[in-house]
């Protein structure tokens, strides 16, 4: 079992997504992250999921997902080259002698600060997922009171299109 990202162009409309999200689990299969918006065709949206699958289980993906009438054309990105990033926002518990050491794990990390408050900071950071991880790690003696993540974005690097 191996980390796979797949990036799905469908039709934008109702109903769509659940439809993607219904085959998962019909199969069983569960999805890590999800990322869906339309793209600069406004008919059009780009879904980039993340599952945990071996090659028979993605191949099944794969094939299902291309017998949806909503779905354009798909890759899976993690065949190739390709480029991936996640958004976090972490709220830390920041009191007054530990704001000095969580404000230079975030520099180090080359998260911002984006709002304080008398004793909380919220980050932000952008970065792979391994990154993101490693953050959260690294706050260890902070203490960590809420995580919000954008799901996986990606594009495939080079002359490799998803895109009609």
């Amino acid at each position: 079992m191996s980390r796979r990202i797949i990036s799905v162009l469908m039709e934008n409309e109702a109903g769509a997504l659940s439809r993607v999200v219904g085959l998962f689990a019909q199969r069983d299969y569960n999805i890590e992250s999800l990322n869906v918006a339309p793209t600069e065709d406004e008919t059009l949206s780009r879904l980039t999921l993340t599952t945990d699958a071996n090659e028979d289980q993605v191949e099944q993906i794969t094939k299902q997902l291309n017998k949806l009438i909503e779905v354009v054309k798909l890759v899976d990105l993690t065949e190739g080259a390709y480029v991936e990033r996640e958004l976090m926002l972490i709220k830390v518990r920041a009191r007054e002698d530990e704001r000095d050491e969580i404000k230079r794990t975030s520099d180090i990390f080359r998260g911002q600060i984006v709002d304080v408050t008398a004793n909380e900071y919220t980050i932000e950071l952008t970065g792979t997922s391994e990154k993101l991880d490693a953050f959260v790690r690294a706050l260890a003696d902070a203490s960590v009171m809420e995580v919000v993540r954008s799901g996986v974005s990606g594009v495939a690097r080079g002359d490799r299109v998803l895109a009609l």
